[in-house]
């Protein structure tokens, strides 16, 4: 490749994904763009990749594809795969490797890709998914001449695809617009003002948004993405010192994983400026104990499904006062972003409440799903806008910021009583020597998973009857040594409740395996 290869400028890509990334690389086209173990790669190199593979996809599809699949995993491949898309002006659709093939054969045929972006791993892969390829252009090496520049999308047009899963099992298609992203990405750089001296943690799965949060701070503001391995967080504050990380963003899961292993001493995380968490519920203690191990950095708790982009609000945790202000033991979700609204709606749909079910609207609010079946229930039209219903449950504080009680699919009636999740596993947490629960319902019985201390049945019963109300009490505990986390190491609920299934019904053949 030509490295005397001017970086384009990014004015020309004003309001797409990857004109977040120009502007990084036109501020040092040779700084450290990412790493990858011993790994470095500029800002130069990962442009150059990228316009070569969006010149095969344009050769290869006979003119500009509208979206090409990404299967690749933390390779070089896969995030210059990411801008490779968009430089070729289409959506990029990206797929795990490690998924089982019969779902991510569902999503190549819902996303109705024109192409298939693969790395070393992803070409292993091919073989089973022949079927839902049927020709497709699949590219590894580049044979074709490389763009000479990116094309630039509309700002209307989608940037990503991403695939959530839905309540019948069929994962559902989120189209994401570049507008927006580039609306999540200019609030985000306005309240952190991140530096090109940050050193970035990339700990998420490409197939999750939180990814997409991941590389585009990082290159927007000319700094240095570290893609962390699965061993890596075995230990955090290691791989924080190794790489002088001051950026850390994950699901707050990696707290009480680093609890367990002894690694969250108070200072065992000096270079940290900024830990940001999202995807699950951020708990008091868990936040008190990083705020303490990263003693010098800013903690912020954010909040936001993918259909609002990445995250749409935040709360930034404060030791002396956040945790009188937590409910359940939830750290507060906060307020919602500039130019995004909200409004809280009762269990029958109606507006005005102070605390019931978020609904969003903004520049963040994704279109609707790629199967506009898939809409049903998931929208309120209200006061003239349309409203992303979250699905989530949240109070209003007094000052304004919301507090997070838990999902709408959370609730559940037990003996004729509403019972929510989220207050049952906060006074499971109570009990002495739990360290955390979970609590699923199956065939109308709670069970409650815990780790720490081992205690018997009766002992725990005897001390929630003093915090809940009798029926609300779980009547089942299994301890388990650590909860299991799906992908993007999330508690993997679904795996919980399929094994609260086989305890409970041992003799039922189709209950599924976690």
């Amino acid at each position: 490749m030509n490295s005397a290869r001017p970086v384009t400028d990014p004015a020309g890509a004003e309001g797409v994904l990857h004109g977040w990334f120009l502007r990084g690389a036109q501020r040092d086209p040779e700084a450290v763009a990412l790493r990858i173990g011993t790994q470095r790669f500029s800002y130069r190199r990962l442009h150059e990749r990228a316009l070569a593979l969006a010149g095969d996809l344009l050769s290869r599809t006979m003119g500009r594809p509208r979206r090409v699949g990404l299967l690749a995993d933390r390779s070089e491949q896969a995030y210059a795969g990411v801008l490779a898309a968009g430089y070729a002006g289409a959506a990029v659709v990206p797929l795990n490797p490690d998924f089982p093939a019969e779902r991510t054969a569902r999503m190549i045929v819902a996303a109705g890709l024109d192409a298939l972006v693969v790395d070393a791993q992803g070409l292993a892969r091919l073989a089973a998914l022949r079927g839902a390829l049927a020709g497709m252009p699949v590219v590894l090496e580049p044979v074709c001449a490389p763009l000479e520049r990116p094309y630039t999308p509309d700002p209307q047009d989608v940037a990503y695809i991403l695939f959530t899963s839905g309540s019948t099992g069929r994962p559902k298609g989120v189209p994401v617009l570049h507008r927006n992203v580039d609306a999540y990405l200019r609030t985000v750089h306005e309240r952190y003002r991140f530096t090109a001296a940050d050193v970035f943690s990339q700990t998420f799965d490409l197939t999750f948004d939180l990814a997409m949060s991941d590389l585009f701070t990082a290159w927007g503001s000319g700094g240095t993405l570290v893609s962390m391995s699965q061993h890596a967080f075995v230990s955090v504050p290691g791989f924080v010192a190794r790489n002088a990380i001051t950026v850390w963003f994950s699901s707050p899961s990696v707290i009480s994983l680093q609890r367990r292993m002894n690694g969250l001493a108070p200072g065992t995380l000096p270079t940290l400026r900024y830990s940001l968490f999202c995807g699950e519920p951020l708990l008091n203690r868990d936040a008190a104990d990083w705020q303490a191990a990263a003693a010098g950095s800013r903690v912020d708790n954010l909040y936001g499904p993918t259909e609002l982009t990445i995250a749409c609000s935040a709360h930034r945790w404060d030791p002396a006062t956040s945790p009188q202000r937590c409910v359940n033991d939830i750290v507060p979700i906060g307020t919602v972003h500039p130019g995004s609204r909200h409004v809280l709606v009762d269990a029958d749909g109606t507006p005005g409440t102070d605390s019931g079910e978020l609904c969003v609207a903004g520049p963040q609010m994704f279109p609707g799903y790629l199967d506009p079946a898939d809409d049903q229930g998931r929208f309120l039209q209200y006061a003239g806008r349309r409203w992303y219903r979250t699905g989530d449950l949240v109070r209003r504080l007094p000052d304004g910021e919301l507090a997070y009680l838990g999902r709408r699919d959370h609730q559940v009636k037990i003996h004729g009583v509403r019972a929510e999740l989220a207050e049952v596993e906060w006074g499971v947490r109570r009990c002495a020597g739990v360290a955390d629960a979970v609590v699923v319902a199956v065939d109308g019985q709670l069970f409650a998973f815990c780790t720490g201390e081992r205690r018997s049945a009766a002992g725990l019963i005897e001390e929630l009857l003093v915090m809940l109300p009798r029926p609300l009490i779980p009547l089942r505990f299994e301890y388990l040594a650590e909860f299991p986390l799906n992908a993007n190491r999330k508690i993997d609920r679904p795996a919980l409740t399929a094994l609260a299934a086989r305890r409970l019904r041992p003799h039922d053949t189709h209950a599924p395996h976690p």
